[in-house]
């Protein structure tokens, strides 16, 4: 029996504590667009073939099923020099960078910074997904 096919990641749900300061780095740093806000307690956003949603976290929702273990995240670009130009967007909007560009044994390039709620987001140009 063969495996059915994947197109890779395109939806994440993430709980946060603040929304609106979440939506606005979502949005004002890196460009994704609501495309549905349900209620005042979640929106969902859209960038490139991503869709994120948001959700703010109520009390007990987060401890109800323990913490949640998320190592990062990563966001494809289409060339190396991408990851370069990320690097001084970021550096633009004050948003500190954790790990500076860099090409890794593999061929690909990436950095690495935080989101809000301390979440490791990776922008990478990985010849696979990026293509």
């Amino acid at each position: 029996m063969s495996r059915p096919p994947l197109l890779g990641i395109r939806h994440v749900a993430l709980w946060v504590d603040d929304l609106a300061a979440a939506e606005r780095f979502w949005v004002e740093v890196l460009g994704y667009a609501v495309e549905w806000r349900p209620d005042p307690d979640n929106v969902y956003l859209c960038g490139g073939r991503d869709n994120l949603a948001l959700h703010r976290r109520a009390g007990g929702v987060a401890s109800a099923a323990g913490p949640s273990i998320l190592d990062h995240i990563g966001l494809a670009v289409p060339e190396p020099a991408d990851v370069d130009a990320w690097a001084a967007h970021l550096a633009a909007h004050h948003v500190p960078v954790e790990a500076a560009p860099k090409t890794h044994r593999d061929g690909s390039r990436s950095l690495y910074f935080r989101g809000p709620e301390n979440l490791l987001i990776q922008i990478i140009r990985h010849a696979p997904i990026s293509s």
